[in-house]
C-alpha cells in the first residue's frame, strides 16, 4: 500500500427532512448566496424547503446554472458576488451546480485578472469563499470532496481545478428527493459513481485489501440497488443506498493508499465538451475500450474485479477479465446507457485525431496510472469507442 495522508472537513447532514437544519449550519449574519439549476427544484418542494429554512438570512438567488456549469454563466454570477458582498454560498443541486460553486469559491478570491486561468494553469485553491450544498441529483460526489469540472463553450474546453479550500462546509443529503428525478438521470448518476470508483480501482494490485474491499463493495451495492432505483426512485432504502454509494464514491477514502487512473473521465470530458453528451454516458463509451487497449497491464485486476463483483469462476485470468469487461458493459445497457459513440452522433469521424492534438498541445503526455499512455494511445482508444 502506498503511503497518504487523509483528511475531509465536509460535515455530512443524512437522512430524511435534513433540509430543515439548514439554518444550524450557516453562519448567522451571513449574506448568502443560493445557487441552482434550471428550475426543477421549484417544481418538487425542495426550493421551497430550503427558502424556509434561509426565512433569518439575507439571501440573494442565482439560477440557471446548466448541466456542465459554464464559465461564462458563472461569470456572471461571480460579478453578483462581488459587487454583493456575498459570504457564503449554498449549492441547491446535482454535481453541476455544487462544482460551479466550488469554481466560484476559487474565483471569488483569486487575484489574478482571468479566472479561466485557475483551471487552465491548473491553479490549486487552498482558501476559498465558503459554502454547503444541499444535494438534489446523487453521481459525482461533489458533495463530499474538492474537485470540479468547468466547461468553457467559447473554446469548446472542460477542465477539471480542485485544492484544499473546496471542500464543502457541509452537505445536506436527503434520500427522498431521489423521487422525482427522471430517469435518465438516475441512469446517469448510478454510471457515475460505479465508473468512479473504477477510476481508482480499475489499476493493478498493490495489497491495499480494505481499499479493495471498499470499492468492490460499492460496485457490488450499486448493482443490486440499480434495478429497484431504476424502478421505484420513491423507494427510501434503495434510495439511501445509492445517495450514500454516490458520496463515497468520491469522497477521497478508497483512493488512498493505491494508484488511480483517471484517463477514461480526461477522454471522455472531451467529448463533453466537443458534443455536450451527458458525463456519465461519456465514460460508458470510453471505459470498456480503455480496458480492452490497457488488457495486458490491467488484467490482473479486471480479474479481481470479475470475481468479486460480478462472481465469475470460469476460465484463466484473461477470460475472467474479458468477460468482466463484457459484464460491465452488460451493466451500462441494462440502465439503458449506450457504449459507442456512434450511438450519441452521427459526425463522430476525426474525432480521435482532434483529442489527440489537444492533448499533446495541453502537454498532458502520460495519462493512467502508469503515466505512460500518451495522446497517440488515447487516439487509439477513442477509436475502438466508435
Amino acid at each position: 500500500m502506498l503511503n497518504f495522508e487523509f483528511q475531509n472537513p465536509t460535515k455530512i447532514i443524512f437522512g430524511r427532512d435534513q433540509i430543515s437544519k439548514l439554518a444550524t449550519q450557516i453562519p448567522q449574519g451571513a449574506k448568502v448566496m443560493m445557487l441552482y439549476g434550471g428550475g426543477s427544484i421549484k417544481t418538487n418542494g425542495i426550493y421551497e424547503q430550503v427558502t424556509k429554512a434561509l426565512a433569518g438570512f439575507d439571501v440573494i438567488e442565482f439560477g440557471g446554472i446548466p448541466a456542465n456549469p459554464e464559465y461564462e454563466i458563472l461569470l456572471q454570477a461571480l460579478k453578483v458576488i462581488k459587487t454583493e458582498r456575498v459570504d457564503f454560498m449554498l449549492a441547491v443541486g446535482g454535481g453541476s451546480v455544487i462544482d460551479g460553486v466550488k469554481f466560484l469559491s476559487a474565483a471569488a478570491l483569486y487575484d489574478g485578472e482571468t479566472p479561466w486561468d485557475i483551471l487552465k494553469n491548473s491553479i490549486r485553491t487552498f482558501k476559498g469563499l465558503p459554502f454547503g450544498s444541499v444535494l438534489t441529483i446523487p453521481a459525482t460526489g461533489s458533495e463530499m470532496n474538492s474537485g470540479a469540472v468547468i466547461t468553457r463553450k467559447e473554446t469548446l474546453e472542460k477542465l477539471s481545478m480542485g485544492g484544499p479550500g473546496l471542500f464543502p462546509v457541509f452537505s445536506i443529503l436527503d434520500p427522498q428527493v431521489i423521487a422525482s428525478i427522471p430517469r435518465r438521470q438516475l441512469a446517469n448518476g448510478i454510471t457515475d459513481a460505479f465508473t468512479h470508483v473504477l477510476e481508482q480501482y480499475m489499476t493493478y494490485p498493490i495489497e491495499a485489501s480494505l481499499q479493495d474491499r471498499f470499492a468492490e463493495s460499492i460496485m457490488q451495492t450499486l448493482i443490486e440497488i440499480a434495478p429497484r432505483v431504476m424502478e421505484n426512485p420513491a423507494d427510501y432504502e434503495a434510495a439511501a443506498n445509492f445517495m450514500w454509494s454516490c458520496t463515497m464514491a468520491l469522497n477521497g477514502l478508497i483512493q488512498k493508499g493505491v494508484p488511480t487512473d483517471w484517463a477514461v473521465h480526461a477522454i471522455g470530458h472531451e467529448l463533453t465538451a466537443l458534443f455536450g453528451i451527458d458525463h456519465a454516458r461519456t465514460l460508458a463509451v470510453i471505459a470498456p475500450s480503455h480496458y480492452r487497449f490497457n488488457f495486458e497491464s490491467k488484467k490482473e485486476k479486471l480479474a479481481q474485479y470479475g470475481r468479486r463483483v460480478w462472481g465469475i469462476t470460469a476460465g484463466n485470468t484473461d477470460a475472467q477479465a474479458n468477460a468482466a469487461i463484457e459484464k460491465t458493459e452488460a451493466f451500462f445497457h441494462s440502465l439503458e446507457i449506450d457504449t459507442k459513440l456512434s450511438e450519441y452522433t452521427g459526425q463522430y469521424e476525426g474525432t480521435a485525431e482532434k483529442i489527440e492534438q489537444r492533448f499533446n498541445e495541453r502537454g498532458w503526455l502520460g495519462l493512467g496510472e502508469h503515466k505512460k499512455l500518451a495522446p497517440a494511445d488515447v487516439a487509439q482508444i477513442v477509436t475502438m469507442s466508435y
